[in-house]
């Protein structure tokens, strides 16, 4: 298959919010260009993301990031198996043990075994693993320990093949990601603000009560942000082992990387907005991060859009020239004629255009190989 990599870059206003906030309840920031920006971790995005899947997605496409694997397990020996109820914890605590993925058992028969780290399992490993083990017990044998460690490294969801998968008790059974999400950073300097609020007890009488119930402070900014992430489709399609799974796979990435939001203080700010300008390229060489577009803050005061659009199809183009990366294909989703300065980059279209073909040029590449 020849290289391909899709990447995304979107630029997005957000109003007042603490969309991704650090220890102390702060909006992350961080220092680029000399001035303190906005930030958004990448880790915040792709939980959003990976949430958005379950709209987007059918559940068998999916899986489960979590500590309790056993009950997964546990629960489908259970339901496959009613006479093995008695024994499904420990049938599914030796197997993982047995597999790569060490599982202690617990002392107290009320308390629920865990791994000791966070673990990503696949719908069809977790059913397949638990077929496994009732086959097994069934024949009134032992599940071997190869063929344990077998379905653990097989029919990877699509969340797995993405964001990649490690295990500390086994690097056999680590998974590559195939995407990379870049920290999401203002193409301004911003400054934290702070909202001072109170709340009144509904409850007390109004000529007794003197004062607020509570008081506090939320702290946020404001911004437009560049968004960047890339998807390397030849792992994806290693990881997936499946063509028709892998162009489905990269069309619900981009999909959800340009629509979803991490949630925090959603309520609070109802900030939820959607990208201005989106401008996707496929490239047969490298992935390469248009960021450098922004290292001179934009310091404009009536609107910044406008500015950042052309200073991202300027970067592009100059990338393009002085070293010879040229996208083998672009696509260009914007919204109104303040991103105009994006209009002759590539090929204009909708959401669902894009989708399609990406989906279309994926099952293309692949087929070519």
């Amino acid at each position: 298959m020849r290289r391909s990599i899709i990447e995304v870059h979107a630029l997005q206003t957000v109003p007042p919010a603490n969309l991704n906030r650090d220890d102390t309840g702060s909006p992350k920031t961080a220092l680029f260009g000399g001035q303190r920006r906005a930030r958004v971790s990448s880790q915040s995005w792709k939980r959003a993301i990976r949430l958005d899947f379950r709209s987007t997605l059918d559940d068998t496409d999916l899986g489960w990031r979590t500590k309790q694997i056993v009950a997964l397990v546990a629960d489908r020996i259970k339901a496959t198996a009613p006479e093995l109820a008695d024994q499904a914890r420990e049938l599914a605590v030796k197997a993982f043990n047995d597999g790569g993925i060490k599982v202690k058992i617990q002392k107290k028969d009320d308390e629920i075994e865990e791994s000791g780290y966070l673990v990503f399992l696949s719908r069809h490993q977790v059913d397949n693993l638990a077929g496994a083990i009732v086959e097994a017990a069934r024949a009134g044998e032992k599940l071997e320990k190869k063929a344990a460690k077998a379905i653990l490294h097989d029919r990877h969801s699509i969340d797995v093949a993405l964001f990649g998968r490690m295990i500390a008790d086994d690097a056999a059974l680590n998974v590559d990601a195939a995407c990379q999400v870049a920290h999401a950073i203002s193409v301004h300097p911003v400054e934290t603000e702070f909202d001072y609020f109170t709340a009144v007890d509904d409850q007390k009488d109004q000529d007794d009560e003197t004062g607020a119930g509570m008081i506090g402070t939320v702290e946020f900014n404001s911004s437009t942000l560049y968004r960047y992430a890339n998807l390397d489709v030849n792992l994806l399609r290693h990881n997936l082992g499946d063509d028709a799974a892998t162009a489905r796979a990269a069309a619900a990435f981009v999909r959800s990387f340009i629509t979803s939001m991490p949630s925090g203080k959603m309520n609070t700010f109802a900030n939820r907005t959607l990208p201005e300008a989106v401008l996707v390229t496929v490239r047969d060489t490298q992935a390469i991060n248009l960021v450098g577009a922004y290292e001179k803050p934009i310091m404009e005061v009536d609107g910044r859009i406008e500015t950042a659009c052309e200073l991202l199809a300027a970067q592009l183009a100059e990338i393009a020239e002085t070293y010879g990366e040229e996208p083998v294909r672009t696509w260009v989703v914007r919204v109104g004629d303040r991103t105009k300065g994006l209009a002759e980059t590539g090929e204009q279209v909708s959401l669902q255009d894009l989708l399609a073909g990406i989906e279309a040029d994926v099952t293309e590449r692949i087929g070519a190989a």
